[in-house]
């Protein structure tokens, strides 16, 4: 009787051990080895079930019967306990996998973020120490203006006023790249906006946005990173791939920033493996350092498409 009733356990660790495995088989990707191990853990299961009968029918006194058949009781607990232990060593690495991905966009994001600082202090130089001095030698340049005389002198100052004019709106520009202040005060929507009105200034490119935040303000370092994602998109087309229509979509929803960009220029080829250059790698560092996800399809001659998607709070 005791022997029937531990086979009747052993059958249902068995069972318990193949649905362990088989619950397992997504966290393998599907690795046909573990698939079957699964498989062979179902047929020894199913090896029990049949032996399990025969308990009722078989003559029990033979010696060789009761050792085979407690020996099957033994290997059953510990296949059991073997599949229980393997799903903890899983769960222990996915813990493990997670927390280094946490690490890892902390890390990207403390490295960000101070690259951002530097930008924004140089900026700052640029702005507060290199414009007084323009507008101060500008204001020299205009005074002698009105004392001179000679015509060549009047050409020689005019020409002089407008090269300090260029150099004070180059100064102006590269202080907004290093850090858009148009970004911190008034956010993502209007920011692009205003970059992307820029471009289209040049007549060259069809651009199409369509841009739903619904007014809304997010982290800053969220705003100033998906900002430099399309900045980086649009100096990509306009460099490499002679593109004449852009397409740029950033929507707010299900607490996801989705960022859809293409273009139809001539694109590349991203087999046997993803193109490096052309600032996709900071693309990919920036999406990372905010645990969010990133999309890219492309072909020779068949344009450009990236998705990105970031959660937000």
């Amino acid at each position: 009787m005791l022997l029937q009733i531990a086979l009747i356990v052993s059958v249902l660790l068995q069972f318990g051990a193949f649905f362990i495995t088989i619950s397992l088989i997504p966290k393998t990707r599907f690795n046909s080895s573990w698939i079957m191990v699964s498989i062979g853990f179902l047929l020894m299961a199913l090896r029990r079930f049949t032996e399990l009968f025969n308990v009722f029918t078989a003559d029990q006194s033979k010696p060789e019967t009761f050792i085979t058949n407690w020996m099957a009781v033994v290997i059953s607990l510990l296949m059991f306990f073997g599949a229980f232990y393997i799903r903890r060593i899983f769960q222990l690495q996915d813990k493990v996998d997670k927390e280094r991905k946490e690490n890892e966009a902390k890390v990207l994001s403390a490295v960000i973020k101070t690259e951002e600082q530097e930008r924004h202090r140089f900026a700052k130089e640029l702005h507060d120490g290199l414009g007084p001095i323009l507008s101060t030698i500008k204001m020299t340049n205009s005074a002698l203006n009105k004392s001179a005389e000679n015509s060549n002198n009047q050409q020689i100052i005019q020409k002089t006023d407008q090269a300090i004019n260029e150099a004070i709106i180059t100064v102006k520009e590269i202080s907004n790249k290093l850090s858009p202040h148009i970004l911190e005060r008034y956010g993502l929507e209007k920011a692009i906006k205003t970059f992307v009105g820029g471009i289209q200034l040049t007549d060259q490119y069809e651009i199409q946005m369509n841009i739903q935040l619904c007014g809304k303000r997010f982290d800053y370092n969220v705003e100033l990173i998906l900002y430099r994602i399309i900045g980086e998109l649009f100096s990509n087309t306009i460099k490499h791939a002679s593109a004449s229509k852009i397409d740029l979509s950033l929507l707010s929803y299900h607490q996801k920033l989705e960022l859809m960009y293409s273009d139809n220029g001539i694109g590349f080829s991203t087999e046997p493996k993803p193109v490096k250059g052309m600032g996709l790698s900071n693309i990919h560092t920036r999406v990372k350092s905010l645990d969010g996800t990133i999309e890219i399809n492309s072909r020779k001659n068949e344009g450009f498409y990236l998705k990105v998607k970031i959660p937000i709070s």
